[in-house]
């Protein structure tokens, strides 16, 4: 690879590393073509970006990035695969389910939303970090709750008042 593309390279991963607020660094290596097929299509399938990196190449275009990464550079031993994705769950919820069948993938370290998560160990806690979509739902159920309580308590208001006359006229 001749430095210009190897200068390319880096340009556009700084690119994409601007552009999204979920990173995740797992290490593919030891699975079959088998395996590796079936990640790459549940990725697809999940709208995550999967690609094999160079480390030197990731590590320079995290330094080229505005972002701050922390300790993900250090994680840049071995193999290191880059998931890209919308959601800040979807890829800690697709390696989790994947590893029902192989020990593989691991989590090397994420990046999610400003906040850096480093080791395997992390993969239950970037699980339950909530969507955006779940968090807006959340949101509307709450300022939701009041109001429904309201409506509610002046319809039975009106059934007990309704009741008292009722029977203030029978007498």
């Amino acid at each position: 690879m001749t430095r210009e593309e190897k200068s390319q390279v880096i340009q556009d991963l700084t690119a994409q590393l601007a552009d999204t607020n979920t990173i995740y660094l797992a290490d593919i290596s030891g699975l079959d073509a088998v395996a590796t097929s079936n990640l790459r299509r549940a990725c697809f399938k999940a709208n995550i970006q999967l690609a094999v990196v160079k480390n030197t190449m990731l590590a320079k275009a995290m330094e080229a990035s505005d972002k701050e990464f922390g300790e993900l550079q250090e994680v840049l031993k071995g193999n290191t695969s880059l998931m890209i994705a919308e959601a800040a769950n979807a890829p800690a919820k697709l390696i989790k389910e994947f590893r029902k069948k192989s020990k593989k993938p691991l989590l090397k370290g994420a990046f999610v939303e400003e906040a850096v998560y480093v080791g395997d160990d992390q993969l239950d806690a970037l699980v339950n970090i909530k969507s955006r979509e779940e968090l807006i739902g959340d949101i509307i159920g709450l300022l939701q709750s009041p109001a429904k309580n309201v409506v509610s308590a002046l319809q039975s208001g009106g059934n007990k008042l309704s009741g008292i006359l009722q029977t203030l006229s029978d007498k």
